[in-house]
């Protein structure tokens, strides 16, 4: 070969690999909204706080009390729009090709990701147009030898025939009908994201539903187990950052990916990092180790293993957004509005309720006194730390300081999303790791 066609040659692989390395590569990084499910509701601050209090104590003594279960009989009632303190935001997607509106309940404490499909046997009211897989080119049953169809769906099914699922969750509302997968669009003109195509997303095709409501049309599972849609994505992590409780028309952005990731801000604000803690019990959920909490520099008189997990799977402390109000074991509750009423020098307005205690406020008192931070000691040396506006609000109506903390008779605790307001929360399934950092979530 002479020196021309070997130039020519090396022109033409050059030019070669230059096409090959601008192909566009698939993303790794995913963006959506969460919207409040109170945001349309005009309620008052007030009303916020009583309604947070009371679904608090309402999804821990329901929803996280017991595991979801797949296998529970239906109800021959028709279903109506009930509201089932399931979830507490709502996460905007659309499903199929071309592509369906998806509003869905955004569940940090399930795996499945399932919508309502035509033709409905028993649904919910949606006010976007129902899901129809006949219409979309890029739907696909799953069949019964197909992974994503779980071991107990598999019962009394042929290798050949569609994956039939049925989800129930802990408070009574449940899915039921079949497996597909679909594509699923990241971003639109709601949030001014460019919209990213996910295909081949096993999800569930619901044509028995019931107890679901806030306008949503399903539920995203955010879950740590396979089928949900953080480990389905491949992405291995995802992250959210919760805007302003009291603001409910803010949308607090979820991000999946390397979107996820958490930059240390110019404000001396740092990344930490403690394990997530399995539960075989209740694989889905995120359990972080609490070692204990303090109100200042005072630690509070907490007994060591009080938050830890029993060998019967209950017990320990879960991070979710799908509950409002962080709830504590009653004995370590107890202990902390016991050291907040020290503090303000007040005494407890409903001391032997376990709803959000409430303190009076001086004659003429506006506003929330100067308080110490309250911190959450996690495994590892880890320190959340819990700044006023974070655990402590005031009530113009009734003239009262109200500490955004529940208890509960149960052994299970919680770390709600009223504690997590501006704090960009990180959840990586790989390697079994929460991360967290203090910003203004308003700004992401």
């Amino acid at each position: 070969m002479g020196p021309i066609a070997t130039q020519v040659l090396t022109i033409f692989v050059l030019v070669a690999s230059l096409h090959i390395s601008a192909a566009p590569q698939p993303p790794s990084g995913y963006r959506s909204t969460l919207t409040h499910v109170d945001s349309k509701g005009g309620f008052t601050r007030a009303e916020l706080m009583h309604r947070a209090a009371h679904k608090s104590r309402h999804r821990a003594a329901t929803v996280l009390s017991s595991s979801y279960s797949r296998t529970s009989s239906s109800s021959n009632t028709r279903p109506t729009r009930i509201y089932s303190g399931q979830a507490e935001y709502l996460m905007e997607l659309a499903i199929g090709t071309p592509p369906v509106p998806f509003v869905a309940l955004a569940d940090t404490g399930s795996d499945l990701t399932w919508t309502q499909c035509k033709l409905c046997k028993l649904c919910f009211e949606q006010d976007t147009p129902i899901y129809d897989p006949t219409a979309s080119s890029t739907f696909s049953p799953v069949t019964c030898s197909n992974d994503n169809c779980l071991p107990v769906w598999r019962r009394n099914c042929s290798t050949t025939s569609h994956c039939r699922y049925r989800y129930v969750y802990g408070d009574g509302a449940y899915s039921a009908g079949v497996i597909g997968t679909e594509t699923l669009t990241f971003g639109s003109s709601y949030d001014q994201a460019p919209s990213v195509s996910v295909a081949g997303i096993a999800f569930g095709c619901g044509v028995d539903n019931g107890g679901l409501s806030y306008n949503s049309t399903g539920t995203v599972g955010l879950g740590r187990g396979g089928l949900s849609l953080v480990a389905q994505l491949g992405v291995g992590k995802f992250s959210y950052c919760l805007t302003d409780f009291f603001n409910t028309s803010l949308e607090s952005p979820v991000l999946f990916g390397f979107l996820a990731e958490l930059t240390d801000p110019s404000d001396g604000a740092i990344v930490q990092s403690t394990p997530l803690v399995h539960n075989l019990q209740s694989p889905s959920w995120y359990y972080v180790s609490l070692e204990g909490i303090s109100l200042g520099d005072t630690r509070v008189p907490i007994p060591n293993g009080t938050f830890d997990i029993h060998d019967d799977g209950t017990g320990g402390m879960i991070v979710d957004f799908g509950t409002i109000y962080t709830v504590l074991v009653e004995s370590a509750f107890r202990e902390v509005v016991s050291h907040v009423a020290k503090v303000l020098n007040q005494p407890v307005m409903n001391a032997s309720s376990l709803d959000g205690p409430c303190f009076p406020a001086p004659a003429g008192e506006r506003q929330l006194p100067d308080m110490p931070d309250l911190v959450l000691h996690f495994a590892g040396g880890t320190n959340m730390t819990l700044h006023r506006d974070n655990y402590l609000s005031f009530d113009q109506e009734a003239s009262s300081f109200c500490l955004n903390i529940v208890g509960t008779t149960s052994s299970v605790s919680v770390l709600g999303n009223f504690q997590q307001q501006n704090i960009q929360m990180r959840f990586d399934i790989t390697v079994g790791e929460l991360s967290f950092l203090h910003t203004d979530c308003s700004k992401l």
